[in-house]
């Protein structure tokens, strides 16, 4: 199919350069090293790109069939509503993201790795101009009285802390934070972009096909190096253990699963055309799929470990391993905890069905705030704990364990967002800045509340 290629208008594409400077300094690095880690692929370039001849009918929903909108006027209310947020969520994920990875980029082992990293942060700032290009080229201002202006503003000015989706406002630690978010952050990501590729507003629907040809490498650039090290881990290597990796794993996957939304909503997006799954059935899926990326990474250890065995010897030892848990059960020499394992879907959740229960890794409930702590001190990496979103989780669930919050109020809980003298790296006006967590807010239906539903 034709690709189009946009840019922004001068001021708007000249904001984003300057972000880029401020939050990429890299990016000449990667350009200069792109001839040598990527010589058959198309050289970078920062643009949107919309994919011509895409389905024009509307392809599920209540208005199946009927020809998709072109411009928000086209779309009723709800529907731009609705849209209006999922394309402004997107772009702060983008943008976020480099925030994120920027903190332990210069950590990777290898130039490799770091370069691979780099190539992903350059195309979600890309991504993040490709929803800045729809925000802009299109007219809004029949859902809000905010100019373009500041819509762009507003996103670029955010900062770690002040996204709009929880997953995207925890720090880094390590590199090994920047591969198991690629791993599983930009996973949810591919499913994001491949529900909103049949998307009921035509230029939603041309923007998705390059943002998943890239979000593909996405993938790789945490699939890769988890495989390399789940190798040199069974040779042992003591670098990146597999204990380290799986407190990894337990930090980031509770965020993954929540980033789909309420596990009871959703029916909107589909009855409008923007998705075709709700929300706890994209989520099954997800986790099925994390599952057997878990399933190939344990696969490689064992089969490292147990040379002589064959395809289905490797197969033989892993499940029945993934069957005793990590209980200390031995196979073949090889003991149930040296191998990954999958954390309950209900585990160290905030969001969704599950918000503040006190859950285990295998399922277990707890009564005692500090019984949890503890529990969650053995899953999760030691220096996860120094930071601020573990210290706020901590200090919220014990409000919910002691009554005094209800936990679907704690759920809803997001980082308030005002206006400050100050500038952004993008504009000589104003910035916006994180402000206490609002403790209360009114009560909304499960498809109204502040919903998880983009990644990249």
């Amino acid at each position: 199919m034709a690709v189009r290629e946009a840019r922004l208008p001068k001021n708007f594409h000249q904001a984003v350069e300057d972000w880029r400077d401020t939050f990429l300094p890299d990016y000449s690095f990667l350009l200069e090293s792109w001839d040598k880690h990527f010589p058959k692929e198309p050289r970078f370039k920062l643009c949107a790109y919309r994919e011509m001849g895409v389905c024009g009918e509307v392809e599920c929903g209540a208005k199946k069939g009927q020809p998709k909108a072109t411009k928000p006027s086209e779309l009723d209310e709800e529907q731009a509503r609705h849209l209006l947020g999922a394309i402004r969520a997107q772009a702060s994920t983008e943008f976020g993201s480099i925030q994120q990875h920027r903190l332990t980029l210069a950590r990777a082992q290898e130039e490799e790795e770091q370069v691979w990293v780099l190539r992903m942060m350059a195309e979600e700032l890309r991504h993040g101009y490709q929803m800045l290009h729809l925000l802009v080229d299109d007219d809004w201002s029949c859902q809000t009285e905010q100019s373009s202006a500041d819509m762009v503003e507003e996103i670029l000015s955010m900062q770690t802390g002040s996204h709009v989706l929880g997953a995207f406002n925890i720090d880094f630690d390590s590199f090994v934070d920047n591969i198991v978010f690629c791993g599983l952050i930009d996973r949810v990501g591919k499913y994001q972009l491949a529900m909103q590729k049949i998307s009921a507003y035509l230029p939603m629907a041309e923007s998705m096909p390059q943002m998943l040809r890239e979000e593909a490498f996405h993938l790789a650039t945490g699939v890769v190096p988890m495989r390399r090290w789940m190798t040199k881990a069974a040779e042992g290597e003591v670098f990146v253990t597999v204990d380290m990796l799986q407190k990894v794993l337990n930090k980031w996957l509770p965020r993954g699963l929540e980033m789909f939304g309420d596990e009871r909503g959703g029916g909107s997006n589909v009855r409008m055309g923007l998705k075709p799954m709700k929300n706890a059935e994209a989520q099954s899926q997800y986790y099925d799929e994390v599952a057997k990326l878990v399933d190939d990474l344990n696969m490689r250890y064992v089969r490292t470990k147990l040379p002589e065995a064959s395809i289905g010897e490797a197969r033989e030892v892993v499940d029945r391993l993934k069957q005793e848990g990590d209980s200390g059960t031995e196979v073949r020499g090889i003991a149930a905890d040296e191998l990954l394992h999958m954390p309950h879907g209900d585990f160290f959740r905030r969001r969704g069905v599950p918000a503040f229960r006190m859950v285990g890794f295998h399922g277990e409930t707890y009564d005692d705030h500090g019984e949890y702590m503890q529990h969650l001190r053995k899953m999760l990496p030691e220096s996860y704990f120094a930071s601020s979103d573990f210290r706020d989780y901590s200090q919220t669930l014990n409000e919910v364990v002691a009554g005094e919050l209800e936990a679907e109020v704690a759920a809803r809980r997001m980082p308030a967002l005002r206006r400050v003298a100050g500038s952004c790296p993008c504009s000589k006006s104003v910035r916006w800045v994180r402000d206490e967590p609002m403790s209360e807010a009114p009560a909304k239906s499960v498809d109204e509340r502040p919903v998880e539903s983009a990644a990249s």
